[in-house]
């Protein structure tokens, strides 16, 4: 059975740093790609970094651009984000998702939505002081 399972959510005040890991067990086949995609109070779900298994090709949405690291360690199957210098706005319900095949990684990345993804619970993320 496929799970993804995020961790490290919590309350951070203006200009701090999380770091959100998302453990991944259960799969029997390789996926193309793994990545973070959020959801804000009141705003449509869109993706914030994703990354390649391939070869770690990375993409970062404008808006955390500089700000957030995405990684992989791939003899823990865990992919992290490291956020720095966070902002009220990035307050939100944090999402791991894998994709099997994808065109590009930025293609999955700003593909909100897309049939076939697998999903976690989510991690909230919470920016305030």
């Amino acid at each position: 059975q496929v799970q993804l399972v995020e961790s490290g959510g919590g309350l951070v005040q203006p200009g701090g740093s999380l770091i959100l890991s998302c453990a991944a067990s259960g799969f029997t086949w390789d996926y193309a790609g793994i990545g973070w995609f959020r959801r804000a109070p009141g705003k449509d779900r869109e993706g914030v970094s994703c990354i390649t298994s391939s070869d770690n090709t990375t993409y970062y949405a404008d808006s955390v651009q500089g700000r957030f690291t995405i990684s992989r360690d791939n003899s823990k199957n865990t992919v992290y984000l490291q956020m720095n210098g966070l902002k009220p706005e990035d307050t939100a319900v944090y999402y791991c998702a894998v994709d099997r095949r994808l065109a590009t990684i930025k293609d999955m990345c700003v593909m909100a939505y897309k049939l076939g993804r697998y999903w976690g619970q989510g991690t909230q993320v919470t920016v305030s002081s």
